[in-house]
């Protein structure tokens, strides 16, 4: 089905998405789940233009399990509080209209969760200089209380 140079090329790009996730911050690897999600969304909405109904689904469950499996076990609802609830409710909604839009073959559900998906990605994106001072600054506080416990 497909030519050894096509297995080739695959392969590469699977070590790269490999290498790119075992050197990511955490901050990092939401946005890479955030693409991941919007990417499968968008074959899902080729395939479906195709009418290509075995592909969509295939697109639309592996959107779903970036969500659920990814985005949504990634929150930390103790110390994220009422955000991290709010997230994972809407990550259910997401969840739900992805199914919805896979079932009833409506694209315009698809573009509704990219579009969030793409507000919550921008939104991280945005915070991401905060967030790198911030681990610093935890990673200087952890080195010096290291430091005092072993002295």
């Amino acid at each position: 089905m497909y030519s050894p140079g096509h297995a080739g090329a695959s392969a590469y790009a699977r070590v790269g998405v490999q290498t790119g996730v075992t050197g990511a911050s955490p901050h990092r690897l939401i946005v890479m789940l955030y693409q991941g999600a919007r990417q499968a969304i968008a074959q899902a909405r080729m395939h479906l233009q195709q009418g290509d109904v075995g592909a969509r689904g295939t697109a639309v469950s592996k959107a779903i399990g970036i969500i659920e499996s990814g985005l949504q076990v990634a929150l930390n609802k103790e110390a994220g509080g009422e955000i991290a609830e709010r997230l994972d409710t809407l990550y259910t909604y997401m969840t739900r209209r992805l199914l919805a839009a896979n079932l009833q073959e409506d694209e315009q559900m698809l573009m509704e969760v990219d579009g969030l998906l793409a507000t919550l990605e921008e939104a991280w994106v945005g915070i991401g200089p905060e967030a790198a001072q911030t681990a610093a600054a935890n990673a200087q506080v952890n080195a010096a209380a290291h430091a005092a416990a072993h002295a």
